[in-house]
């Protein structure tokens, strides 16, 4: 390909290589809303298929197999929903306590936490004069020096925080989604557990895939191991439900 030399040419292609740096984003690595939806349908669709299978199994009707999943889904739904509100309430209480724990510091001993901010600048390369400048300068306001003292020492993000009911409710509705696709065909009417099957691995494959999103992996390989962790579960259910049901007759 040849070089284009007319005049203004190479301030154009800087232009343009600074436009594609500028336009250029990241994928979401945190996961963010991402990660408790998906992971939560996957959990309502490995968890219920199980059950599902495993009810079908000992050769119960169609009227047991739907009871069955539908409790599993409200029960499964509100344990998800429940856990999701504790874990993350927790994880903010904690960081909440230890943001105020550097608050208090950086009222107390302003000297001290503006050297110890200089510091981790230096340790990253930056010359002393200039690390300390930079502290200095980000001291000057006291909410941003916390935000930064929190980023660099919590790795937290004070503004950011993540939200107990936006988990919960979240985690909620995503497993009530994927909890509800084993059942669906025996409330349309069928009775063959396959339908049940087919569909809930179906919905595996594609939750994998949308993992692949915030992963490294390509997205058939993340759906497809999806898929091979939800059958190999739908199957050793089946097999109990098979064992017990007999066991039990």
């Amino acid at each position: 390909m040849e070089r284009d030399t007319t005049p203004g040419a190479e301030e154009r292609d800087g232009r343009l290589r600074r436009s594609d740096h500028v336009n250029h984003t990241h994928r979401d690595v945190n996961g963010g809303w991402l990660r408790p939806t998906v992971f939560g349908a996957m959990d309502g669709l490995v968890s219920n298929l199980g059950l599902v299978t495993g009810v079908a199994g000992s050769s119960a009707s169609s009227q047991t197999i739907v009871i069955s999943g539908l409790a599993g889904l409200v029960a499964g739904a509100f344990s998800m929903a429940a856990g999701e509100y504790t874990s993350v309430a927790s994880q903010r209480e904690l960081v909440q306590a230890e943001l105020e724990v550097e608050r208090r510091e950086l009222r107390r001993h302003p000297e001290d936490e503006l050297k110890e901010l200089a510091e981790v600048y230096q340790a990253r390369g930056v010359e002393p004069e200039l690390a300390m400048a930079v502290a200095q300068q980000l001291h000057e306001d006291p909410e941003k020096a916390l935000e930064t003292h929190a980023r660099e020492e919590l790795g937290v993000n004070p503004s950011d925080l993540p939200s107990p009911r936006v988990a919960a409710v979240s985690s909620f509705l995503s497993f009530s989604v994927g909890a509800v696709l084993p059942v669906l065909q025996y409330l349309l009417g069928a009775t063959s557990l396959w339908y049940a099957v087919v569909l809930a691995l179906a919905g595996l494959f594609a939750c994998g895939a949308i993992v692949s999103r915030v992963t490294a992996r390509q997205w058939w390989f993340s759906g497809l191991r999806q898929l091979a962790l939800g059958a190999a579960a739908a199957a050793v259910t089946y097999g109990l439900g098979v064992a017990f049901g007999v066991a039990v007759g």
